[in-house]
């Protein structure tokens, strides 16, 4: 995700093509994936954020559609979004389920933000995202922690602090209710360099989530996001037993965020660090969505991309 960008915005302008980046940098798209090895199928699930699929559908329509394309769940967001009753409805109806839901907010209503009032808001929205993960039987919330926008008011030691006193508040919710507080790596500056060098590592992103010492914190690793900072496999490895659900993207020197395959990801390697590290779980693309064809084309990526 670029700095400037929210997620809902990165969705909505993320072509089906290969996207350029901000630098305008264009280049010819890598080496087609290869068939899938299909050595994670039963053991990695796919999946896509609800607001992926366009056209003039009801959200139970959505669901079949998903379904029929061979999904096997879809995450929402919170607060707002879709009716979350209706989508539960929708999700019993047609036997997919809806694993978790993004936190909407987190991004422009930071737990980071140097104002307390503006810092609570953002504890209430992710607390009504837990309350409505429960509701639609989903297991996590992903959650963008802060970012560093500002270095005297919204630092890397800063953001760390804010975040976490935030997040503590909630985690006796997440234990009631039984669900996970998911940290994304995004590029928001926190725990890397934002313009640094291609070969940082996930040490620092590690440390954040031990320092919360909690079994309902973990990693919501996005594999394409810090492609451009470092090697996803070598993240992988670090965060082991942290990572319990993947946003699935790639990301190119040449042509920034585009279609998963035609970046510089090594999705071999990837395959081979998710078996090293035992990961079994809820894998969701955040690319561009659209219609069948698209969403069709999407889930065929993502089984050559991660062995499904």
């Amino acid at each position: 995700m670029a700095e400037s960008l929210g997620r809902r915005q990165f969705i909505r302008t993320t072509s089906a093509a290969c996207v350029t980046t901000a630098l305008g940098m264009k280049g010819l798209a890598a080496a087609p994936l290869q068939a899938s090895t299909g050595e994670h199928r039963g053991k990695i699930y796919k999946s896509v954020k609800f607001g992926m699929v366009r056209g003039k559908l009801s959200i139970q329509q959505k669901f079949e559609l998903l379904k029929e394309l061979g999904y096997d769940g879809v995450e929402l967001n919170s607060p707002g979004g879709c009716n979350k009753k209706q989508a539960l409805a929708a999700s019993k109806a047609v036997g997919l389920p809806i694993h978790g839901v993004v936190d909407s907010i987190h991004w422009g209503t930071r737990l980071s933000d140097p104002r307390p009032e503006v810092r609570e808001k953002g504890r209430a929205g992710l607390e009504t995202a837990i309350r409505d993960t429960h509701l639609v039987g989903g297991t996590a919330v992903l959650l963008v922690p802060g970012r560093v926008a500002n270095k005297e008011k919204e630092n890397q030691e800063q953001v760390w602090e804010r975040s976490i006193e935030q997040i503590s508040k909630v985690l006796p919710l997440c234990s009631r209710l039984g669900i996970h507080i998911l940290i994304e790596n995004v590029w928001n500056g926190f725990c890397y360099v934002h313009g640094g060098p291609d070969n940082q590592t996930a040490d620092k992103l590690a440390e954040y989530l031990d320092a919360m010492n909690s079994p309902w914190v973990g990693a919501y690793f996005d594999i394409g996001n810090h492609q451009r900072y470092g090697k996803p496999a070598g993240w992988i490895r670090t965060l082991g037993r942290r990572i319990v659900k993947l946003d699935v993207k790639d990301w190119g020197k040449k042509n920034g965020f585009c279609k998963i395959g035609d970046g510089d990801v090594d999705w071999a390697d990837v395959r081979k660090a998710l078996k090293e590290i035992g990961f079994s779980g809820w894998a969701t693309a955040e690319v561009g969505g659209g219609g069948k064809e698209r969403l069709k084309e999407i889930a065929e990526r993502m089984d050559r991309a991660l062995g499904l």
